[in-house]
């Protein structure tokens, strides 16, 4: 049975802190932005499996490679329910840029797999959702740490820690986070590598910062449980002197970091892989907010978001079930 059509919807994440420490173990605090969303909509067509998005567009068999996690989601969804032969077409509009360490490629997989599912009218769990949205990912980035589909997935802040079960991490603060992006697409490959080839060449000085990073997340987890905004802004500045010592961040993101810390942020950083990207800056309130939003647009900044961090605690997403 196939309905009128299948509805999946996801959001964007951003890395609040512990990238690159979360590849060996440590922990990391990562947030949906709810406000920046995507969506995929599937819709019965006489013949054929089409695919409408900003990257591709056209048959599903023909899939340009960067589409190849996707054609492999899809596929093996179609499999599984034994509708290989389903005429469809699955249409995604998406708010997330790619290649910003916002989780694009992980909130496609979620979103497709929604909307399949919806679309076939079958029930979907939580656990069945990220295996799947794994499928994809694993296609895209080679051994993904599951971070992006956990989030992206999710309305809830997580805490988490590679192999190990993601959980809430209620964040109630009166802040604003305020996502910047740098223009530069960002590198997460070459970044990882090079703190790979740190930690090879000097494994006891690359291991203690990773400690710190670790450190700084926990104290993070604290200071939002009792809620400290300036402490957390403090946290992120620090964490960007290592992330910079580490060798991820670049002339661009530095400067960026610069400006925010003198028009109204409490801490800035990196977030994501690194090298590009995006930054975050934490800011106390609205006037603040828009001082440093009004600095970024004169520094050339062109797309910005802001998440309120109030209230940001609901729980994770429960899969409907199509009865």
């Amino acid at each position: 049975m196939t309905l009128e059509q299948g509805i999946g919807v996801s959001n964007a994440k951003i890395i609040l802190i512990g990238e690159h420490a979360a590849v060996y173990g440590k922990p990391a605090i990562v947030v949906p932005l709810t406000a920046v969303k995507l969506a995929a909509v599937t819709t019965p067509i006489a013949q054929g499996q089409l695919i409408e998005s900003n990257y591709y567009t056209g048959p599903l068999a023909r899939a340009i490679k960067s589409f190849a996690g996707i054609k492999k989601l899809i596929q093996t969804i179609l499999e599984r329910f034994n509708q290989q032969q389903a005429n469809f077409k699955l249409t995604i509009t998406s708010q997330i840029p790619a290649e910003r360490g916002m989780g694009s490629s992980a909130a496609t997989a979620v979103a497709v797999t929604r909307s399949l599912y919806d679309f076939f009218d079958k029930k979907l769990n939580r656990a069945t959702l990220l295996e799947l949205a794994n499928v994809a990912e694993t296609v895209t980035h080679g051994a993904p740490s599951g971070m992006d589909a956990a989030t992206t997935s999710s309305t809830a802040p997580i805490w988490f820690v590679k192999g190990h079960a993601s959980y809430n991490l209620p964040i109630n603060l009166k802040g604003n986070l305020v996502i910047a992006d740098s223009g530069i697409r960002g590198q997460t490959g070459p970044a990882v590598r090079t703190v790979r080839e740190r930690m090879a060449d000097f494994p006891q000085e690359t291991s203690v910062f990773m400690d710190q990073l670790a450190e700084l997340a926990l104290s993070t987890r604290k200071a939002i449980a009792s809620q400290q905004l300036a402490q957390v802004g403090q946290n992120f500045t620090t964490a960007q002197l290592i992330l910079q010592t580490l060798g991820v961040s670049n002339e661009t993101i530095d400067h960026l970091v610069f400006v925010a810390q003198r028009n109204g942020s409490l801490g800035t950083k990196l977030t994501g892989g690194g090298r590009g990207g995006c930054i975050i800056a934490l800011t106390a309130d609205q006037a603040n907010t828009d001082r440093l939003l009004a600095a970024l647009a004169a520094e050339g900044v062109t797309q910005t978001w802001v998440q309120p961090l109030a209230h940001l605690n609901q729980t994770i997403n429960q899969e409907y079930d199509h009865d």
